[in-house]
């Protein structure tokens, strides 16, 4: 009974441990996604496009700007609004990601970034 009880013991600490590296594992592809991200954003500096963003509560924001800045952790599009106002958005990487946001060309109306589908 005791041996029984110490496999018990050992194969929990087992599992436990390949669970901890399967969410390393994700975390490290997460990050390396977001980086990819915000590099081909880099690369997209200046360009008009259409941004949805889900802002909860079945409220989804769309609007067209031009991409101005990318920081470390999000990016600021400077959007028109009414009255020939413009005003400045950022968003995180993140949320481009898990898509909240949903950036696309405003013309051809393509995802800007399709390999993330």
């Amino acid at each position: 009974m005791a041996f029984y009880l110490e496999f018990l013991g050992l194969l929990r600490y087992a599992i436990g441990l390949v669970e901890k590296e399967a969410y390393c594992m994700d975390v490290a592809r997460q990050t390396e996604i977001v980086g990819r991200i915000r590099t081909d954003l880099e690369g997209l500096m200046g360009t008009r496009m259409r941004l949805k963003a889900n802002m909860g509560r079945s409220k989804i924001l769309e609007r067209e700007g031009i991409l101005e800045q990318t920081h470390p952790s999000l990016f600021v599009v400077r959007v028109e609004e009414k009255r020939d106002r413009t005003a400045r958005v950022s968003y995180s990487y993140v949320d481009v990601l898990t898509g909240t946001v949903e950036l696309s060309h405003c013309e051809s109306g393509e995802n800007l970034l399709p390999w993330l589908n």
